[in-house]
């Protein structure tokens, strides 16, 4: 399957009272080279999947600018500048990379407006659509030393001065939503979620509640619904089972699609306020994944799926 130009990608959903954006998005994550670090493996169609995104009918890019670092911004501003006027970009800030390519916490005052002004530039933007802070704790990020309300009171003060539009959360759990609400509005939450880890639900469920948008990290749980990969090397507890896939494998044959569309189908009908942003640096994989946008799931699949995790 394909996805013509211009096509509806999933629907659509408003960011709180800001702007609308489809539902099936795309993650920038991979564009860098291997760990995200450093310039793409092929520049040229690092390129190509991002203008293809767009022409697809995507209107929502997930970035930050540790992903290289400075790599998948600058490869969005020159694929993209000048912006069509319905695109959303959200970026991350929170995070910087060390000189071992690991993700450390950086979310004192001063380094989140240094981390914002830094998205602008590459960018090329003068206000950022969504800002996500991303906090510690989901077992990708030690949490930093920098108290929670004092991190997200500062960009809520960028928020003020017209630098950010709307202002998200990554990783965190109901007691920080609801912290932060009682600062700044929170426009969307992007958590891990996917088919097999359901480890932030009752944060889907507080955001269902509250109309905010759920921006699900690693959809395809982190690359390893893939066919062919090496599944012995996932982090302990993280790999799906030969049994979860089979059944994933055997709903997605009764549709004629993959595993992959099948598991982005099923996470865009599991709330309203759902959104996907799968990655990819190959562009028939991006075909691929808005491809996912079209699979009508039944009700009883959805009902089999929501067993898996």
């Amino acid at each position: 399957m394909t996805i013509p130009t211009g096509t509806p990608t999933g629907g659509v959903l408003r960011l709180a009272d800001g702007p609308t954006v489809g539902r099936l998005g795309y993650g920038a994550m991979q564009l860098p080279g291997p760990g995200v670090w450093g310039p793409p493996r092929d520049r040229g169609t690092a390129l190509a999947v991002l203008r293809r995104a767009v022409e697809a009918g995507v209107t929502h890019i997930d970035t930050s600018d540790f992903y290289g670092p400075h790599v998948a911004n600058d490869l969005i501003r020159e694929a993209l500048h000048p912006y069509p006027g319905d695109l959303v970009i959200a970026t991350k800030v929170g995070v910087v990379r060390d000189e071992w390519k690991g993700f450390d916490a950086a979310a004192e005052p001063e380094q989140l407006r240094g981390q914002v002004e830094e998205n602008l530039v590459r960018l090329g933007k003068d206000r950022l659509d969504l800002v996500y802070l991303r906090v510690g704790g989901d077992g990708l990020l030690f949490p930093g030393e920098t108290p929670f309300a004092e991190s997200f009171g500062a960009l809520a003060d960028l928020r003020r001065r017209g630098l950010i539009r709307n202002l998200g959360l990554s990783g965190v759990t109901t007691a920080q939503l609801a912290e932060a609400r009682a600062i700044a509005p929170v426009a969307a939450v992007q958590n891990r979620f996917h088919v097999f880890d359901r480890s932030s639900a009752d944060v889907l469920a507080a955001c269902e509640a509250d109309g905010i948008a759920f921006t699900a990290y690693f959809p395809l749980a982190a690359g390893m619904l893939r066919p062919g990969l090496d599944l012995s090397q996932a982090p302990p507890g993280m790999a799906p089972t030969a049994g979860q896939l089979g059944t994933l494998d055997e709903i997605a044959a009764r549709y004629g699609a993959t595993r992959v569309q099948t598991a982005l189908a099923w996470l865009l009908a599991r709330s309203p306020v759902t959104l996907a942003i799968p990655g990819t640096a190959s562009l028939a994989h991006l075909e691929e994944n808005l491809a996912a946008a079209r699979l009508d799931l039944t009700a009883d699949d959805v009902a089999v799926l929501d067993g898996l995790a």
